[in-house]
Formats: C-alpha cells, structure tokens, sequence
C-alpha cells in the first residue's frame, strides 16, 4: 500500500469518513476528533509509518494537511 493511500485509511478508519472530506479535514471538524480521538490518530499513524513523534508535533497535528507536513519531518514521503 503507497504511504498517502496507509495515511488515509489511517483517518478514515479512526473517524469514519469519506475520503472526500479529508482534504479540507482539521481537528474538531468531526465529533470524533477530540483529545481522545486526536490520540487515537497519533498513535495508529505512528504504528503504520514505524516512527515516534515529539510532542510538539503531536500537538501541531491540527489537520490532514498539516499531518503530511509533519510526517515529511520523519523521512515519510506521502
């Protein structure tokens, strides 16, 4: 599986969307995305790009579009 194909099933398994929506996708956008959610997405992203993030980008990790931002930081090419 490509990484942005691993990426998207990533949000879309963890907030049941469509993958239509991710694009414009930013944190608090879906009920789901709360703190617990938010988490849920780290870690499942974590686990399927084998990489650990740092805190600050934990927090920075505001939407889809930042999300590849951040992960271009661990070597990961959506």
């Amino acid at each position: 599986m490509e990484n942005i194909a691993l990426y998207n099933k990533t949000f879309l398994d963890i907030f049941m969307l469509a993958e239509k929506d991710l694009v414009t996708l930013k944190y608090h956008d879906v009920p789901e995305w709360d703190s617990v959610g938010h988490m849920m997405l780290i870690t499942a992203i974590e686990d399927a790009f084998d990489i650990m993030s740092d805190t600050q980008d934990i927090i920075d990790f505001s939407s889809w579009k930042k999300g590849k931002l951040i992960l271009e930081k661990y070597d990961v090419v959506l």
